[in-house]
């Protein structure tokens, strides 16, 4: 048996045969799995998933780790590499991000094998991004609600204001005292729905944070909008707000959303879902502010409007009034003739149709003092008639008459009594 080696024996060789048989650089493709920062020194995971299906199994692998390793960039180098690979992206290293690494291999017979970044390339990472946000995209437009809070009406007062931020952002202090400030005098009342603005965290708490701001308003007076602002954190650390958990909330949410979250390249998908993206909480609350102005100049020039018709209408009342003021006493005087003359006429009328009356009567009366005449019975008398007489009534039927009863005949010149006898 040949002497054993002591394990740092062994590592040295190790180490001997990785520096010459692997002394170049080598770009390589990897997932981080963790990425964390000591003392200025970037020490990161990587990890490579088996993306490939089996069919025949109806089995995919995507969650199914095929290779992994340690990955280290040195102080000197990160300095340089993170502020260029995070302005070119917008976004510092997570856990999820795909990246193309420079890399060398190194073994420490204490430590054992690492591979040291040398360089990583921003392009390779920005493609990757690009992909996956088409992707979220992509979804969002299918299930329909890409442009749901487009569709939505920010309220004429919008004054009662949700507010997602990190209760310590100096962006919510903008915020809150530039609404508070305003020179036009407007009130608006805040609510803070605190959260994490920053980090991994970023989705979960802010979709926590609406789901508070819709309870609220299902218990007591309901927001006008919400706005979700970002200041004073990393500005490169916005990888939070492109996931597709939180545009599917924000696009489905009930009320407008309004978005400050300080991104200074292109949209987020967050800023392209929500109801109205502007740059920074200063701009958020000057954009609210505006628009409550631009309901008071509207309303101004209505209330002018209605001054103006109503002053127009006032003055044609006047004037109408005026002129049939001025034509009273002349309509009266020729209502007082037409009037006088109707009466005159009806008069005159009445006198005739008085005086036709009075003759028509005149003659019926006539007619009747001849009947009357004609009936009296000293005329019949005259004409050689008599009439009988019996306790002062006309005697009519002899049979009325009894023996002893005394009679009266009248004719003419006298009047005759005599007596019935008996038969």
């Amino acid at each position: 048996m040949e002497k054993a080696l002591t394990l740092y024996e062994l590592n040295s060789l190790v180490r001997e045969t990785i520096e010459e048989e692997l002394h170049q650089e080598y770009w390589v493709e990897a997932e981080l799995s963790e990425v964390r920062e000591v003392r200025g020194h970037c020490y990161m995971q990587l990890v490579q998933y088996d993306r490939s299906d089996d069919s025949k199994r109806g089995r995919r692998y995507e969650n199914t780790p095929i290779a992994q390793a340690s990955a280290k960039c040195w102080q000197s180098s990160w300095q340089l590499l993170r502020p260029h690979f995070e302005k070119e992206t917008g976004q510092q290293l997570h856990a999820g991000m795909k990246v193309l690494l420079q890399v060398y291999a190194q073994f420490h017979e204490t430590y054992g094998f690492s591979w040291i970044v040398t360089d990583i390339d921003p392009t390779y990472t920005m493609g990757d991004m690009a992909r996956k946000r088409q992707e979220i995209i992509r979804r969002l437009k299918e299930e329909g609600v890409f442009d749901l809070q487009k569709e939505l009406v920010l309220p004429l007062f919008a004054q009662r204001i949700a507010v997602i931020s990190s209760a310590n952002a100096a962006g919510y202090g903008d915020f809150v005292n530039q609404l508070e400030n305003n020179e036009y005098g407007f009130q608006f009342q805040t609510q803070l729905f605190p959260a994490v603005m920053q980090g991994e965290g970023v989705e979960q708490s802010i979709i926590a944070a609406l789901e508070k701001i819709y309870q609220t308003s299902m218990t007591n007076s309901p927001f006008d909008c919400v706005v979700i602002i970002r200041g004073g954190g990393a500005t490169a650390d916005l990888s939070g707000f492109d996931t597709l958990a939180l545009a599917e909330n924000v696009a489905n949410f009930p009320l407008p959303i309004i978005t400050g979250i300080g991104h200074e390249r292109d949209e987020s998908i967050l800023d392209m879902v929500s109801h109205t993206r502007v740059k920074t909480p200063t701009a958020a609350a000057a954009f609210l502010i505006d628009h409550l102005n631009e309901v008071l100049d509207v309303l101004n020039i209505a209330q002018e409007r209605i001054t103006r018709y109503a002053q127009q209408k006032l003055s044609l009342l006047q004037t109408q009034l005026s002129m049939v003021s001025e034509a009273i006493p002349r309509l009266f005087s020729v209502a007082k003739t037409r009037q006088e003359a109707k009466i005159d006429a009806f008069q005159e009328k009445m006198i005739m149709l008085l005086e036709r009356r009075l003759v028509t009567e005149q003659h019926r009366i006539q007619l009747i003092s001849e009947r009357v005449r004609n009936l009296d019975p000293s005329l019949l008398l005259h004409r050689g008639y008599s009439i009988t007489l019996h306790e002062g009534k006309v005697v009519k039927d002899v049979a009325t008459l009894h023996a002893g009863d005394e009679i009266e005949t009248r004719v003419a010149n006298g009047s005759v009594r005599s007596k019935i006898l008996p038969r």
